[in-house]
């Protein structure tokens, strides 16, 4: 029964449904869409997110072809935003054992390989110090007086002796020690044993060593002496000479005039033996009035030979 003056809802009655029309197609129910709800009983309360379907993995392969499979996840949970990620799918036919599926495997190796050969050059060439190359000095040892290291006898021998000093400072000597070289210097001014107060001859003994504690000498010793070669005056030129039966290697440099007569002489010998290098020259000056000539290049070289082997035995203790 209505009441009487009161409007009809008209949604209060059930809608009909309408025929379909020709030409328009029926609406399509919507697959995604929800069935009906209950209402809450509490009017302010958020409607919940509905579960996402889960996503099924494509089923494995024949046993055996290295088929995929899908990690094990949580029950009743898919691969949404919260859950696993899923994995790489297969490279190409048959999974990972395939063609494709062995590329990065092939990558990886040689990186892998590729990474050993470089870092075994490295090592090799000294590019993590590990190749820094041993300083061959065998048992030479630093002398902080050259001179009293030194063997002076064969010069002695030939008739020669260390000059006054009023001063006292001769011989004369040097040192210095240093991670990367230890250098020794000695100076001696010797005069002939007999000579008198109107003989003005004089010779001069000068003497350094090195030890090479970072750098290999070989390579440059000898052009360090065959260089003399190619100084030359109108007067004089050098001889040089490779001479044996003293150190690894060792060469006498020898002044020599174009004309015969002299009353000087100049003479280099140079040593290396392994790192360790030494030289010694000798330079004479004979007055007119003296009764001791100057000594001729070849007697020079023995008796510096003779001293330098001396020198260098007292250096290795």
């Amino acid at each position: 029964m209505s009441i009487p003056g009161e409007s009809p809802n008209p949604y209060g009655q059930p809608q009909q449904p309408q025929p379909p029309q020709p030409g328009v197609p029926a609406p399509q129910p919507n697959p995604y869409s929800q069935g009906p709800q209950q209402q809450s009983p509490y009017p302010y309360a958020q409607p919940t997110m509905p579960a996402m379907p889960a996503v099924t993995a494509p089923p494995p392969g024949p046993a055996g072809s290295g088929g995929w499979s899908p990690p094990e996840t949580a029950a009743g949970g898919g691969y949404g935003p919260m859950g696993a990620q899923p994995p790489m799918p297969p490279a190409g036919p048959g999974g990972p054992s395939g063609g494709g599926g062995k590329g990065w495997l092939w990558a990886l190796g040689g990186a892998v390989v590729a990474s050993a050969v470089w870092a075994g050059v490295v090592f090799s060439t000294g590019g993590f110090g590990s190749g820094e190359k041993e300083a061959d000095l065998g048992t030479y040892q630093y002398a902080s007086d050259l001179c009293a290291s030194s063997d002076f006898t064969p010069i002695e021998n030939a008739s020669f002796k260390e000059k006054d000093s009023t001063s006292g400072s001769n011989p004369q000597h040097s040192s210095s020690k240093d991670p990367a070289m230890d250098s020794m210097t000695c100076n001696v001014d010797y005069e002939p044993s007999t000579s008198s107060s109107s003989d003005y001859s004089s010779a001069w003994l000068y003497t350094t060593a090195y030890l090479h504690r970072k750098t290999d000498p070989t390579p440059e010793f000898k052009a360090t002496y065959m260089s003399y070669k190619n100084q030359k005056t109108s007067s004089t030129h050098y001889k040089v000479t490779k001479v044996s039966g003293v150190g690894d290697e060792a060469y006498v440099v020898a002044q020599e005039y174009e004309s015969s007569s002299n009353s000087s002489a100049y003479v280099i010998l140079g040593v290396r033996d392994g790192w360790m290098t030494y030289q010694t020259t000798w330079s004479q000056y004979a007055s007119s009035s003296s009764d001791h000539p100057v000594k001729s290049n070849s007697e020079i070289t023995e008796m510096l030979k003779e001293s330098a082997k001396g020198t260098l035995e007292k250096l290795q203790k």
